[in-house]
């Protein structure tokens, strides 16, 4: 079976195709995506308004584009599966009005496809024998969440961010910081050469056995060092990226021990990361070394897989549609804010 995945929920506009009938599970044969990055870079961070515009003029040459790397016709598809929730609205509705029309058309079957679950299954495109039950760490620029994954389709919510998910909170501190924009890619580059233990900032682990997250006091945190600084905070007046290292290993150093907190509370023995920020080197290294003392396999897809993409929209839709869960064309819309 071939499937079309189409992703528009934020700032990529993305389509591929997966062949779900290859002998080694779901085989990717071409999964494109157009960013917007240089669009949002002077605003630090996304324009909704803009990002639709963008989605419009984008949406078909991605589609064409991944129809023929993979090497077949529109016709060929026998699956359509794209993005209804959660995201920015007028970002969602280009890619599933999109995916109406073409579906409809070939009167092919479509699936609505939430966003988290499709960062959650991303790992069974290059790792298909992973086992139940696995804690997920989901985390993104809108998303910081832990999730009890007990079987395709059944997930338990065991934690989320109480505000600022660690993606937003990159991309805040990147903007002080005047680093650009996607922030994590920017605070990680800056990093590099800096010393993490040259500033404490806070690391906010609420409760005791709390698997919720905060990173506004981080973030604050941020703001107040820089306010600090007389004469006011520029770039020359302190060494970059001991700061940005400080901040990333604040951040970080919250995901690693919540992940193991629940892996711990729950009594399982496996870890996948997923979401953009699942990228991050010190996170994925951090996470693996933890898991390593502590008897915990952890998991992690290709980072072009981590960012949002089109190939996981078609896996999580394939998975929907073994259990018969597909959508009518009618009542089928695009919802801001749907949790899993």
């Amino acid at each position: 079976m071939l499937i079309l995945g189409i992703e528009t929920s934020c700032d990529e506009t993305a389509a591929a195709v997966v062949d779900v009938s290859h002998e080694h599970g779901i085989k990717i044969k071409s999964n494109i995506i157009a960013s917007q990055h240089e669009i949002h870079n002077k605003y630090g961070g996304v324009v909704p308004e803009l990002a639709c515009r963008r989605h419009v003029e984008n949406i078909s040459p991605v589609i064409t584009e991944a129809l023929n790397k993979a090497g077949v016709k529109i016709t060929d598809v026998e699956l359509f599966a794209v993005t209804k929730c959660p995201g920015l609205v007028v970002a969602l509705l280009v890619g599933l009005s999109t995916a109406k029309a073409i579906a409809y058309t070939l009167k092919k079957p479509l699936i609505g496809v939430n966003h988290l679950e499709g960062h959650i299954l991303s790992i069974f495109l290059e790792k298909p024998d992973i086992s139940f039950p696995f804690v997920s760490l989901l985390v993104s620029g809108g998303h910081t969440e832990l999730y009890l994954v007990e079987d395709f389709g059944k997930y338990k919510v065991l934690g989320r961010s109480r505000d600022d998910a660690a993606g937003e909170a990159f991309d805040k501190a990147s903007k002080m910081l005047k680093l650009g924009y996607p922030g994590g890619p920017a605070i990680e580059k800056t990093a590099n050469s800096g010393n993490p233990m040259s500033i404490n900032f806070p690391r906010a682990y609420i409760d005791k056995d709390s698997l919720d997250f905060s990173f506004s006091g981080v973030k604050t945190a941020l703001k107040n060092y820089l306010d600090g600084f007389i004469p006011p905070y520029s770039t020359s007046t302190m060494f970059l990226p001991d700061v940005a290292a400080s901040f990333q290993q604040a951040v970080v150093d919250v995901l690693i021990n919540k992940a193991f907190l629940a892996v711990k509370m729950y009594n399982v023995k496996t870890i996948v990361i997923a979401g953009g920020v699942a990228s991050n080197k010190l996170l994925r290294e951090g996470m693996k070394k933890r898991g390593t003392a502590e008897g915990v396999s952890v998991y992690h897809p290709s980072s072009v897989l981590c960012t949002d993409n089109a190939a996981m929209i078609a896996c999580a839709g394939y998975y929907r549609f073994k259990e018969n869960k597909y959508n009518d064309f009618y009542s089928l819309d695009a919802e801001a804010q749907m949790k899993l």
